[in-house]
């Protein structure tokens, strides 16, 4: 799955438009490199992601394709950071 819509879909980030936005600007980074918007996503990757004054950082437990809202949070597990989904 797509970077972009893997941080939609599990709701780190609300919106697409915003995800790639995040990882076209170089704020995205993915087992420590910078990741592209295209990038495909593994379970078991380290997701960080700079918002303005917070660093999230989060390892991937599962991908789907869809899911209900109450289950996006069991599809990646907080390592460091708080969770923003405001943005």
């Amino acid at each position: 799955m797509r970077l972009d819509k893997y941080l939609k879909v599990s709701r780190i980030i609300k919106r697409r438009t915003v995800a790639k936005e995040a990882c076209d600007n170089g704020r995205v980074l993915i087992n420590g490199k910078v990741a592209k918007a295209g990038t495909d996503v593994n379970p078991e990757d380290i997701i960080e992601i700079r918002f303005a004054a917070k660093i999230l950082k989060a390892k991937i437990v599962s991908i789907d394709d869809h899911v209900r809202k109450e289950s996006a949070r069991d599809m990646y597990e907080i390592l460091v950071g708080e969770e923003d989904t405001d943005e």
